[in-house]
């Protein structure tokens, strides 16, 4: 009988350990939802090289720029790289002398591959200038950068199979120009030519914005040609041109109308599926990646199921629900390695003399370099992504070399923006929420602090476009205390960005203070009440 027991029993854990793998390897094989990265990822430019996907994107004012992402799957990304470090110097891009480059700096970039050499284009108002950054090594090395005017709006480089050069450009009457062999600039006696008169209208005559954000490829010698319109009174549409010459004759029709989900281009997989990479505006998280799967017919390429853009999609399952474009990030360091992880960005130029993760080991320090008067204005806020549909973001820092008038602490950071930190006046320290809902910036709550150590955290809901934000200190690390009232954040065009989680020092009266940032940590647990996601 013991011998029939023991028999049973290691059926049972046979079939109990078979049944947790099914349920681990079913679990991993769900199919991943849209959208493929829940945070600002706008204007995506696409390539494959061999079995590895890059990735472009915008983010304007936020240096270093045009981030560079890999993925081995179409669906979990990580920052491995940025174009450049500054894009020029000067007053806005300073954030010097009253001036600013919100909303400007680099826009919609194009990501390419050609002989071995990785190539991204973008263009800028603030300089009036096209650039060409290049590298033979995309992940580590060193980009070579070229610059020309005029500045060419939302361009598309394109290397075609003889050897020539190209980009395409401009909104609604869109234009081609040749570019030199190596991409450094307009080609001499090039003159540029109008290659489709009205790009809009596929999607009809009242449109509200013109075809733009263009993106060129050939497949099977004809050339496709992507682009994105809005008709008033309808939604972002994703217009689609083909033609065997790429001077023209292009024809035209409207590919995908759902959801606003448009602006961007095809990838394939080396199984030889097709996607469409788009973006979908959600409100004050940003512009957020969607896959579309693409099907053929007649040899245009029809993005979406039905018309459609589908909810699931048949791709590896998420490696974790907080995007790789986000990180925590405890401020240690070991030898060789960076200063800050990629997934940083400073807002505007920072002052590279007044941040340090080396002078205070452990920790990331920001000390005043002068007096400002708003926090929009002050140098040297470090940022990171927000994401949803919700999240928080905590951190802890040592004040005790604060000086008078300084404010330190934790922002979400767009025009109308939001702040916990500590304010010293008078020689005494206060805990305080200021809120810039209103346009202004109003202190909300204060309370007097006595200690020298404070935690602070932000929380943000993004579910059902709530767009709220939410505001906490703690004395311990363990008790969160609300203060001040929820941010109703807002995507700002002047900002024209997502909402971003910033850490700031800025000095109003006496510059030469620092604080020490002891960690800042990410995560997708939030604390606001539930049924608190609708205004």
């Amino acid at each position: 009988m013991k011998s029939l027991i023991e028999n049973i029993t290691q059926i049972s854990l046979v079939l109990l350990i078979n049944a947790l793998i099914v349920t681990s390897v079913s679990a991993q094989m769900d199919p991943v939802r849209n959208p493929v990265i829940w945070a600002d990822v706008p204007d995506m430019s696409m390539i494959r090289v061999d079995d590895t996907w890059y990735m472009s994107s915008t983010t304007m004012h936020m240096v270093p720029g045009v981030p560079i992402m890999r993925s081995k799957d179409l669906v979990n990304w990580k920052v491995v790289s940025y174009a450049y470090d500054i894009l020029d110097d000067g007053d806005a891009m300073n954030l010097s002398n009253g001036k600013n480059d919100y909303g400007r700096g680099s826009w919609a970039s194009s990501l390419r591959y050609n002989k071995g050499t990785f190539y991204v284009s973008t263009f800028s108002h603030s300089t009036g200038k096209t650039y060409v950054y290049s590298t033979h090594d995309i992940e580590g090395g060193h980009w070579k950068v070229s610059s020309f005017s005029p500045a060419l709006h939302d361009n598309t480089l394109f290397f075609d199979d003889d050897g020539r050069v190209y980009m395409i450009y401009s909104a609604g009457k869109l234009m081609l120009t040749e570019l030199n062999p190596d991409a450094s600039g307009i080609k001499a006696g090039t003159v540029e030519q109008v290659i489709i008169e009205n790009a809009s209208s596929p999607a009809g005559d009242n449109i509200m914005l013109p075809a733009e954000g263009s993106q060129i490829f050939k497949i099977n010698d004809t050339y496709y040609l992507f682009n994105i319109t809005w008709p008033k009174g309808g939604m972002r549409t994703v217009v689609i041109h083909r033609a065997k010459n790429i001077a023209g004759p292009w024809e035209g029709k409207m590919a995908l109308q759902d959801k606003g989900v448009a602006q961007g281009g095809l990838i394939d997989t080396p199984d030889g599926r097709w996607y469409a990479y788009l973006f979908r505006d959600q409100g004050s998280v940003g512009r957020i990646p969607y896959l579309v799967p693409v099907k053929w017919e007649d040899d245009w390429p029809i993005p979406g199921i039905d018309g459609k853009v589908p909810e699931n999609l048949d791709l590896p399952a998420r490696e974790s629900i907080i995007p790789e474009v986000v990180a925590s990030d405890e401020f240690k360091r070991s030898k060789g390695e960076p200063a800050l992880p990629l997934v940083w960005q400073w807002n505007h130029n920072p002052d590279n003399k007044l941040w340090s993760v080396s002078e205070h080991k452990g920790y990331l320090r920001l000390t005043t370099g002068r007096v400002d008067t708003s926090f929009t204005q002050a140098r040297n806020t470090l940022t990171q992504r927000t994401f949803g549909p919700e999240c928080s973001g905590i951190t802890s820092i040592k004040t005790s070399s604060m000086k008078d008038g300084d404010f330190a602490g934790l922002a979400l950071l767009q025009k109308k923006f939001g702040q916990v930190g500590v304010m010293v006046l008078d020689g005494s320290a206060s805990v305080v929420m200021v809120s810039a809902q209103s346009g202004q910036p109003v202190v909300k709550e204060s309370v007097p602090l006595t200690k020298k150590k404070v935690f602070l955290k932000a929380e943000c809901d993004f579910r059902n476009m709530a767009d709220r934000g939410y505001f906490f200190y703690s004395i311990d690390g363990k008790r969160w205390i609300p203060i001040g009232t929820p941010l109703d954040m807002e995507y700002s065009m002047p900002h024209f960005m997502g909402y971003r989680f910033g850490l700031f020092n800025y000095s109003t009266i006496t510059p030469g203070g620092h604080v020490d940032f002891d960690w800042f940590r990410i995560s997708k647990e939030t604390s606001f009440p539930v049924g608190t996601e609708s205004k």
